[in-house]
């Protein structure tokens, strides 16, 4: 409850603040509770960010999961995606990812938090993706899946930047594309991985 409670605080001031900008006791004030109570869960802000990171990926791999199980059927894989995107379109969770994110251009630490968790879906989604693929009747070069990880990574990241970019963008029509690009990457025929592809 208390952890969950200063993680909440921490995000509202990354997203209002910046990280540099959010100091432990503008953090604690909005917890609405002490500084000392802060550092008695977190040793500091690399800490806060290593666990919003962290939860971020729970989310993630359960979405996944989901999607595994959705792409057995195509009206449950679209409403799911359809879904997916409209939680990237939360701008106050984009505010927040963008954030962490540019930190992590900064901060080989917090870089190494974010890469790891990034492994660790990108691993995932391929597992997913590779299931999916095989249970169609492909049977895909190892490269060839990385590339469709990396292509429904990019759209969903760039949904991400427009929920901040254009915040007036038509949800629905965006699923609607971007299902009609994930069925086709899914479903269809994908030539052999590019060389050096692994």
């Amino acid at each position: 409850m208390r952890r969950q409670q200063i993680l909440s605080a921490a995000a509202r001031c990354f997203r209002e603040k910046g990280f540099h900008g959010a100091s432990v006791s503008q953090i604690s004030k909005a917890a609405g509770m002490s500084a000392g109570h802060i550092y008695h869960y977190f040793e500091n802000k690399e800490a806060i960010i290593s666990e919003i990171v962290d939860q971020d990926l729970e989310h993630r791999l359960a979405l996944t999961e989901v999607f595994r199980s959705a792409a057995s059927s195509r009206p449950a894989l679209r409403a799911h995606i359809a879904g997916a995107v409209a939680r990237q379109l939360d701008g106050d969770a984009a505010a927040l990812k963008v954030e962490i994110v540019a930190e992590a251009g900064r901060n080989p630490r917090v870089a190494e938090i974010v890469r790891k968790a990034d492994s660790i879906g990108r691993l995932d989604l391929a597992s997913a993706i590779r299931d999916i693929r095989r249970r169609a009747g492909y049977d895909d070069h190892p490269g060839a899946i990385d590339e469709m990880v990396e292509l429904i990574s990019a759209m969903y990241g760039g949904v991400l930047m427009r929920s901040i970019t254009n915040p007036a963008v038509d949800a629905n029509a965006l699923a609607d594309r971007i299902v009609k690009v994930i069925e086709a990457t899914l479903y269809g025929d994908v030539p052999e991985a590019a060389p050096g592809g692994s």
